[in-house]
């Protein structure tokens, strides 16, 4: 008897439910009281948008146990377990199903090797890298070992065998020295059932600095449907991100789709915010998260903000679209859809 084929479905199908990890410590909380209010409200206010629509499910630390309920919608699910950082999207597993010759299906939960973005001298990941087994048992899923170092930002579907990935991050001398392209290819088509791995050469400018992911996909692209892309458009010449946004939509549309077709790139327009006190910044409305029947969608207080709902409305029509303030989270190194983690129903 064989085991199943995982597939990674795409991330619009139905959910059974939406994780996140509560900010617990460190940079993630900030260095004051204020910041670290700022943060929590932030990680709430997206658990509790994710919660009208779907389940919901937020791991906290043993600390934070009691404070977590506080700010929590009373339907959200409270599980207790340590961690070190609140990004599940790339401590935790990615979820799969499993498809049997008899017709049935099950779900499985990917648990790669997490490291900490490819060691990070900023991060900790002790408790982390055990946090996919433990999400997947909690969910009731089998676990897929992998022996690749990646993380769930790292990589998006077309829930048909296409997987976007970048170069910088898969094959990161931090993460995977020893790899191939083509040995991730046969990875993740063993785990995610993947047929074509869509290779970009790399992620956004910001994202390359000390605290970013070295090129995560979930800033730059993403399908909101088959045999199209959502893609960051930065149309400031001055921002770095400028010619990366060009060079992507040429590499998109020169691909040809197993049917011959091409790639319909849909251009998601960057804030018109640049810079933050940091330097150039990598605010992207590509890093949404979708739930059943919705959309939450990043804000950045830009004049923007409305013309990128408007266009993810349109891409997932019969969503509502929900924004939210994701600066606090872009500050600390990501967006709405690297706090969340959702969970494919069968």
């Amino acid at each position: 008897m064989t085991g199943p084929r995982w597939r990674l479905p795409a991330e619009g199908d139905r959910h059974a439910a939406t994780w996140l990890a509560w900010p617990t410590t460190g940079y993630t909380l900030g260095d004051t009281a204020e910041e670290a209010e700022l943060a929590r409200r932030t990680w709430a206010a997206v658990a509790n948008a994710a919660a009208e629509h779907e389940p919901v499910r937020v791991v906290a630390d043993p600390r934070d146990e009691r404070l977590v309920r506080s700010y929590l919608s009373g339907a959200i699910d409270v599980l207790v377990a340590p961690l070190d950082d609140a990004w599940i999207r790339d401590s935790g597993p990615t979820f799969v199903v499993g498809e049997h010759d008899d017709g049935t299906r099950e779900l499985g939960a990917v648990d790669w090797v997490f490291n900490g973005w490819g060691a990070q001298p900023w991060a900790t990941w002790d408790r982390d890298a055990l946090l996919g087994r433990w999400v997947a048992e909690q969910a009731g899923a089998t676990v897929v070992d992998s022996p690749l170092v990646n993380e769930g930002g790292g990589i998006h579907t077309d829930g048909r065998g296409i997987v976007l990935a970048t170069d910088t991050v898969q094959l990161d001398p931090g993460r995977n020295p020893d790899w191939t392209r083509e040995q991730v290819e046969a990875e993740f088509a063993r785990v995610l059932g993947a047929t074509t791995v869509l290779w970009l050469p790399r992620g956004l400018h910001r994202d390359s600095d000390t605290f970013g992911t070295r090129g995560h996909v979930d800033i730059v692209a993403t399908f909101p449907a088959p045999g199209r892309v959502l893609l960051h458009d930065q149309r400031a010449v001055e921002h770095p991100d400028f010619a990366l946004s060009r060079e992507l939509r040429e590499l998109l549309t020169s691909w040809a789709l197993a049917d011959g077709a091409t790639v319909d790139v849909v251009p998601l327009p960057a804030p018109d915010t640049l810079r933050d006190e940091e330097g150039w910044v990598d605010y992207s409305y590509i890093n949404h998260s979708l739930v059943n029947g919705g959309v939450i969608a990043c804000g950045f207080g830009d004049a923007r903000d409305a013309e990128a709902a408007a266009i993810l409305a349109d891409q997932y029509p019969g969503r509502t679209v929900t924004t939210v303030d994701a600066r606090p989270l872009f500050t600390r190194g990501g967006g709405i859809h690297c706090i969340t983690l959702h969970q494919p129903a069968l």
